[in-house]
């Protein structure tokens, strides 16, 4: 019985992880930045100009989102520490997107790194 753990390095050498120093050139090459954590964990920080697409939905999500559904896209995907993101890399690819990378050491590596963060404004309900 395999784990998420072996079901992530399964998918590793099968997709294009970038490291944090190529990180943000990706980034600024890329159609659309993913972020694949929870909502609460988006709302806490994230990349900036990241979009929020949990996990959980991102097959759905694309497929019924005409604006990412062009197979051709740049897409960089990240998660907290790398593992969801490999995995969603893995199943983007498999849908037959080609042009799929996700963050080496995810969101924790890239806070751990001081590099950018945005944070959504809380409500004032004053």
């Amino acid at each position: 019985m395999r784990t998420a753990h072996d079901l992530v390095e399964l998918a590793r050498p099968q997709i294009h992880e970038v490291q944090l120093s190529e990180a943000q050139a990706t980034i600024n090459a890329a159609d659309v930045l993913i972020d694949v954590r929870e909502p609460d964990e988006y709302a806490n920080g994230h990349i900036p100009g990241a979009i929020n697409i949990p996990r959980g939905v991102l097959e759905f999500k694309l497929t019924a989102t005409p604006e990412l559904a062009a197979r051709d896209l740049q897409l960089f995907i990240y998660c907290k520490t790398s593992g969801r993101a490999a995995l969603a890399a893995l199943s983007l690819k498999e849908m037959g997107y080609l042009k799929v990378s996700s963050l080496a050491g995810g969101f924790d590596a890239w806070s751990a790194a001081e590099m950018p963060i945005a944070k959504p404004a809380s409500i004032d309900f004053d």
